[in-house]
């Protein structure tokens, strides 16, 4: 038998990532394999679970096992964690019913948190849940579906996540984690630590949840089917999971209270760690993957995401693998403020911290000597902005983070990592390996097997680099103009929205 490896699979929004590490963190080898995520109506965000998450998981797991050379037999673990929260009814032959409603990005079932909040209260789900109800929370989803899908309501046997419905397909285990079921508000109680449906029993029956579990038990093992689909071994452990994000803060190091993971993905996303319970409204709660700790979330709506929207609507002629880089080497030649534009990030709505899914984007204080590397950095330009106003919430639920690790796509984009920096007056420490979730998801597998400990991070992921701030009177202004413009405008941003589901 050849030395034990440990299997890390994530499943993104844009792309699986898979990686095979040795006991010692060494990379054997790495796979990605892409899918897109369907936007049918505005407000709507979708993926297609079989095609898009096991598809994906099988065909990186078969690529990073015929690239790496190591037999499956050599695979110790197996841990998977994906989009979330999100949520999918499955039939009783474990087949989705529907696509799979994403995460915060999907807005469709504002009314339905309007009308639990009416009905409940918000003082009451916070207390409760420890979350505020927003677009992130599943809840409200499943209640859309019961609502406008009533015959696969009706039929669906369980409401899962993406990595549920991963670990079914290979375990036959129906499992959650905490970090993960903390999502469902207002299902699961968060003191308890465990489902709940005292604040509102007409959602959907308890027992079409999946189980609740650490993220790093063992869910179950690869059945002979899934061994026939993935090439993993028949009997192979594999983890409970968890979110990609928490996944990606695993992969950096954080563990302790007071050390924030900013994630440069699709979305923007941060976990910050605390010692104690204080929820806060305009931040997402969940125990983390270990007893005993717990973390404060954010995310925004848009980031890597409109940097693809960009290529794609004002950047056609760039269409080639190179394209991204071409932008940001565009970018770099703008100066900093990019010639006075400032660039409201809400393509999609907003999270953190307005938490509001009518939230438009804009882009402001354009004339004719603009040019596309100055819309481009504008738009870095405002993400930033808009990961200071997220950071600067974080302060009351756990106090103020006083290290940030970098981690994501978006780290490789020095314009973006140094405005961030910059705009937020905050260093950030960026490790060796920067793979993200799925670095993270072995790391994880190796700890659920007891050949690892949390601490053992920084051997596996030594730090690499800091950014360090510049502090710059031009962001302060620009900070303050970022955060009026939303002011002034958020109301005109209501009507605009109606009008636009009038002229349907």
């Amino acid at each position: 038998m050849g030395q034990r490896h440990f299997l890390g699979v994530d499943i993104g929004t844009y792309e699986t990532k898979a990686v095979l590490c040795g006991p010692d963190g060494r990379i054997a080898a790495t796979a990605a394999h892409p899918h897109k995520m369907s936007v049918p109506r505005p407000g709507w965000a979708e993926h297609a679970p079989e095609r898009d998450w096991w598809q994906g998981f099988t065909q990186a797991t078969r690529q990073v096992l015929a690239g790496s050379g190591v037999a499956p037999r050599d695979v110790a673990a197996v841990a998977a964690s994906a989009i979330g929260p999100c949520v999918v009814p499955v039939g009783p032959d474990d087949q989705p019913l529907t696509n799979a409603i994403l995460y915060g990005v999907d807005t469709r079932a504002h009314a339905e948190i309007k009308e639990l909040e009416t009905e409940i209260g918000p003082d009451a789900i916070l207390e409760f849940n420890g979350n505020a109800l927003t677009s992130q929370a599943v809840g409200p989803k499943i209640l859309w579906l019961r609502r406008n899908r009533p015959a696969e309501f009706k039929a669906a046997s369980k409401f899962v996540s993406s990595t549920t419905y991963l670990v079914r397909k290979l375990t036959g285990a129906w499992a959650v984690d905490h970090y993960t079921a903390a999502n469902f508000t207002p299902l699961y109680n968060s003191q308890s630590q465990s489902w709940d449906d005292r604040l509102h029993g007409g959602i959907v029956e308890l027992e079409r949840l999946p189980e609740i579990k650490w993220s790093t038990e063992i869910a179950g093992r690869v059945t002979a089917k899934a061994a026939m689909d993935t090439g993993l071994a028949e009997g192979t452990p594999v983890t409970v999971g968890t979110i990609d994000a928490a996944a990606e803060a695993v992969s950096v190091g954080v563990r302790e209270p007071g050390e924030m993971m900013v994630m440069y993905g699709s979305t923007m996303f941060f976990i910050a760690l605390a010692d104690e319970w204080k929820p806060d409204p305009k931040l997402w709660y969940a125990p983390w993957l270990f007893p005993g700790r717990h973390a404060y979330l954010g995310g925004l709506a848009t980031s890597g995401t409109l940097t693809h929207w960009f290529k794609d609507n004002l950047a056609r002629d760039l269409q080639d693998e190179g394209a991204f880089a071409k932008l940001a080497e565009e970018a770099a030649g703008s100066p900093k403020g990019a010639n006075g534009l400032i660039v409201l990030p809400y393509f999609s709505g907003e999270r953190t911290p307005i938490h509001d899914p009518e939230a438009k984007g804009c882009i402001f204080g354009l004339d004719l000597t603009h040019t596309r590397a100055d819309i481009y950095r504008a738009i870095f330009e405002g993400i930033a902005y808009g990961t200071r106003h997220a950071i600067e919430a974080f302060p009351r639920a756990g106090g103020r983070p006083h290290r940030l690790f970098a981690v994501g796509g978006g780290t490789k984009n020095a314009v973006w990592m140094q405005s961030t920096s910059d705009i937020c007056r905050s260093d950030q420490t960026v490790r060796s390996t920067t793979l993200g979730a799925s670095f993270g998801d072995a790391f994880l597998a190796a700890v659920a097997t007891g050949e690892a400990c949390q601490a053992d991070i920084s051997e596996w992921n030594p730090v690499a680099r800091e950014v360090s701030a510049v502090e710059d009177e031009l962001f302060e202004s620009g900070y303050g103009i970022f955060r009026d413009l939303y002011r002034r405008t958020r109301d005109l941003m209501g009507v605009a929205g109606a009008a636009r589901g009038a002229a349907r």
